[in-house]
């Protein structure tokens, strides 16, 4: 019996950006050998990383402080900056910005319980399995579940932003698979400036996603990638497989 396809957040967003770049990231094994590393990536897993194992030290919810810049170097993944000097700097940067957003930690109130952190969880929608992984899952006093996910290099959030949020939506299907709670929010931490943005979901909220969700999950399953012609948009000046592109007759990159 054949496996069920995964779609995640990830995958999702890709295909929604562009259908040709998900053909060449998850579809098209030619695509890899021109897949590079990418600095943003690297900075955003090593600050997640981090977090991660600082929640695991203590998941009375209040990472240690003083293991702060001793974790991130341990944690830290170099590859995609331009030089040396580039990525010390990037990670000089991710001390104070990890160090900032534990002392504030450090002063919330008590009684909120970690229930877990970079929780990994599936769901079995019918045509495909919905994959995520989450950053932290908060029980508050009240009993309500809160989901947080970590944005590194984002500076703002909006309470629409998180409303809107492709990835938290997703989130919110897996988590109330697994955590009864009489509500549930969910909060975005811009890790560079610490600042949060958090929204109440619904269950209504919830099926509605679902919804555009399968429609979106039957859409990426019977497309048949091969045939997509690629035309220009902004984002194709930094992809990797521009150069696989070029190769149409049809595309034509903006002059000049």
């Amino acid at each position: 019996m054949a496996r069920k396809p995964i779609l995640s957040p990830t995958r999702l967003s890709t295909y929604l950006a562009c259908p040709v770049k998900y053909r060449w990231t998850f579809v098209d094994p030619r695509g890899r050998v021109l897949q590079r590393a990418k600095w943003y990536y690297s900075f955003g897993s090593s600050l997640h990383r981090t977090l991660e194992e600082l929640y695991r030290r203590d998941l009375s919810g209040v990472p240690i402080k003083e293991a702060v810049a001793e974790t991130l170097e341990e944690n830290w993944i170099s590859a995609g900056f331009h030089s040396p000097e580039e990525a010390e700097e990037a990670l000089a940067e991710g001390r104070g910005i990890l160090t900032t957003f534990v002392e504030t930690e450090i002063q919330k109130p008590e009684g909120v319980e970690v229930l877990d952190v970079e929780r990994r969880i599936q769901k079995d929608m019918g045509e495909y399995i919905l994959l995520g992984v989450v950053d932290r899952i908060n029980r508050r006093p009240d009993g309500s579940i809160e989901i947080v996910d970590y944005k590194s290099l984002r500076s703002e959030t909006k309470p629409e932003d998180v409303r809107n949020d492709l990835a938290m939506m997703c989130y919110q299907i897996l988590v109330r698979s697994l955590f009864e709670a009489p509500r549930y929010y969910s909060t975005i931490v811009s890790l560079r400036t610490n600042h949060t943005a958090t929204v109440e979901v619904s269950q209504e909220e919830v099926d509605l996603f679902t919804e555009d969700l399968n429609a979106l999950a039957t859409e990426i399953l019977n497309r048949e990638f091969h045939e997509i012609e690629p035309r220009w948009k902004p984002l194709c000046a930094d992809c990797d497989f521009l150069p696989l592109c070029k190769r149409h007759e049809d595309f034509h990159p903006p002059s000049g």
